[in-house]
């Protein structure tokens, strides 16, 4: 079983919190038709960027579950889960308010970006207002989404800098979500 990174836009297809329940409900009966399953959603505060990680025997599926539900499928890679258990984040017990996106320079392998990480995590307690969630680092060592509980965009920027890693952008999410 792989991971998915799905990104799309709910915008024009949810707008309200009951709205956006029902199109997880079709979608998660869809995925289990595929023998796959929606690990987590994440959407932005407007709606216009939605992050899906699913968990399945390959991409197709859940790219063809997304689009016969009528989203659309903008971006997919296979993605590796860094910093928490996979059996954790399907719980949905923690709150991220925040998505940081980071390109990852072409020369940069995964090892080093492990051992990178292993090194500088220890510096977010400089930091104490963010709690760092979890990444999902791109298997082709394109980028990473990273997610933070934290209590502002500047907050974000001060963890960031004390673990050494840049931004390429920040995302507020919407927190009534799965």
């Amino acid at each position: 079983m792989g991971l998915y990174l799905i990104e799309s836009s709910l915008k024009d297809i949810v707008s309200t919190k009951e709205e956006l329940d029902q199109k997880v409900s079709e979608l998660q009966s869809k995925l289990r038709d595929s023998k796959a399953s929606l690990v987590e959603l994440q959407l932005s505060k407007d709606f216009s960027r939605s992050f899906f990680i699913i968990e399945g025997e390959n991409q197709n599926a859940a790219t063809e579950a997304l689009k016969g539900e009528g989203i659309s499928v903008e971006l997919v890679k296979e993605v590796r889960l860094v910093g928490k258990e996979l059996e954790d984040v399907k719980k949905y017990n923690e709150v991220v308010n925040y998505l940081v996106e980071w390109n990852i320079p072409e020369n940069l392998t995964m090892e080093q970006y492990l051992a990178r990480k292993k090194k500088n995590s220890v510096h977010y307690q400089e930091v104490p207002e963010v709690a760092f969630s979890r990444t999902y680092v791109c298997e082709d060592m394109t980028k990473c989404l990273c997610f933070y509980d934290a209590p502002d965009e500047a907050a974000i920027k001060r963890a960031r800098e004390a673990v050494q890693t840049p931004i390429t952008s920040i995302t507020e999410i919407h927190t009534e979500t799965k």
